[in-house]
């Protein structure tokens, strides 16, 4: 069992005010593998405090001394890959081949971005007889979600960082280890102390004493619309920026002059990514109502090919769920959907293994687009097929959600496709199967959140505004 019972604050790695430890479980056996510190209000306010004194030198850093810094943080981060697909593929149940490739790539990505951008120089603007600047905002809380621990933590500290501000990370505590494994990384790179620290703990006590303290300047959090709007609620309070990254329930439109195989394959391949545990996952197929039988049969076929099993065997392709009340959560929505009347195509509640939080993968077809499984953000694979009857009909279909994070729409005609995904209210849509990019502003409208991530946009979340008139 490992024992990760240290926080990271002041640059050293130090004990909780806390004795308490929490149980950090193995969702594929069920078996716990490590305990971290329950920290507390106290070790909370340790950190910030920590990243407050350190502030005043980290933000006059030069923008090549703190690419320096991102660039071993790179390093470290590579040369930990391997290790850091194994420890998310035991502690999220990610099949090791996508916790590998994903999970453990990306944050390199993250990061990467911004030792290039800190390399570009920085353009002074002017605004008739005033000189526009850009400013580090201070001290950032990042409150981080389980489903995709590390890149979660990364896509945050990273612009951060680049942008002058001293950091303090609340994770998952339903998923931490690759914390620890970023902030040994973080430690062998040299950042001086108190500019990035970590404390482990529950949201209710950790993250609201975050969201609360009078030394933070910015929280920036990921997580569901129930806790985000708390964390919300709780920074107003002392007038701080927050930016809401909180999920989504997109629409992957397939259009009647599709290529429906490819569509429709992609499209449950995207559906169930991550055990369905994706924010942006297409969870809606929308299908022409002439076309529903066609897509169904080939969801079917598709989806009954994502064999369950252990992460970190080769040929498991889907993974249990990261714990007993998120598979508990899932096989409620199931159920939810056979009694309002949707078809169960395949899999459904029957559990697939003995041991394990897993949940079969499973597909609805002719789904009411305003029912339950068709309204409500899952995080599970299950996947709703909804027919339409035009394009008219499926932009309303599309749009008929109180999210907006991502989404898709496929075409045999790109022009087409793009004036469609001009259209839809959401903050990120792929056109016939666009690349992910790492570049982009990533966010959402309405319930989806507030502010942007990834990229230059995100630096824009971390920065103050000045006009100095001349």
């Amino acid at each position: 069992m490992a024992e990760r019972d240290v926080l990271y604050i002041g640059g050293e790695w130090v004990r909780s005010e806390s004795e308490a430890r929490i149980p950090v479980e193995n969702p594929a056996t069920e078996q716990v593998q490590a305990r971290i510190p329950e920290g507390t209000a106290a070790d909370a306010d340790r950190a910030v405090r920590a990243a407050r004194e350190a502030f005043p030198a980290w933000a006059a850093t030069t923008r090549a001394e703190r690419a320096e810094l991102l660039g071993k943080l790179v390093d470290g981060l590579a040369k930990r890959a391997d290790e850091i697909g194994e420890t998310i593929a035991k502690d999220v149940g990610t099949p090791l081949r996508i916790a590998t490739r994903i999970q453990a790539a990306l944050p390199q990505t993250d990061v990467r971005t911004y030792v290039e951008l800190l390399g570009q120089e920085e353009p002074e603007e002017k605004v008739g007889n005033s000189l526009i600047v850009r400013e580090p905002a201070g001290v950032v809380a990042a409150i981080t979600p389980w489903n995709y621990p590390l890149h979660q933590i990364t896509c945050k500290i990273a612009p951060a960082l680049a942008a002058g501000c001293t950091v303090v990370v609340k994770p998952s505590e339903v998923a931490p280890l690759s914390a620890y494994q970023l902030f040994d990384a973080i430690h062998e790179a040299g950042f001086p102390p108190g500019v990035v620290n970590l404390v482990t703990g529950f949201g209710p006590v950790v993250g609201e004493a975050l969201a609360t303290h009078p030394e933070v300047d910015v929280v920036s959090f990921t997580g569901s619309v129930r806790a985000g709007t708390r964390v919300a609620e709780l920074a107003a309070r002392s007038v701080k920026r927050v930016t809401l990254e909180l999920g989504g329930k997109s629409a992957n439109v397939i259009l009647d002059d599709a290529d429906l195989a490819t569509a429709v394959k992609v499209g449950v391949s995207n559906a169930f990514l991550n055990g369905g545990q994706t924010c942006t996952a297409w969870t809606r197929m929308l299908v022409p109502r002439e076309k529903h039988d066609e897509a169904v049969a080939l969801a079917k076929t598709f989806a009954e090919g994502f064999t369950t099993g252990d992460p970190l065997d080769a040929k498991t392709k889907l993974g249990p769920l990261v714990s007993a009340a998120q598979r508990d959560r899932v096989r409620g929505y199931i159920e939810k959907g056979i009694a309002e009347g949707a078809t169960l195509v395949t899999g459904g509640t029957e559990a697939p293994a003995d041991t394990g939080y897993f949940v079969a993968p499973t597909v609805f077809a002719g789904v009411d687009p305003d029912s339950t499984i068709a309204q409500e953000e899952i995080f599970g694979p299950v996947l709703s097929i909804i027919p339409f009857d035009d394009e008219e009909d499926a932009l309303r279909i599309a749009n008929n959600s109180q999210y907006g994070l991502h989404g898709a729409v496929w075409s045999g005609d790109q022009d087409r496709a793009l004036a469609f995904a001009r259209k839809v209210r959401t903050g990120q849509i792929d056109v016939n199967g666009g690349a992910f990019n790492p570049l982009a502003p990533f966010g959402g409208y309405k319930r989806s959140g507030l502010g942007r991530e990834m990229g230059r946009a995100a630096l824009d979340e971390f920065t103050e505004l000045k006009s100095i008139q001349l």
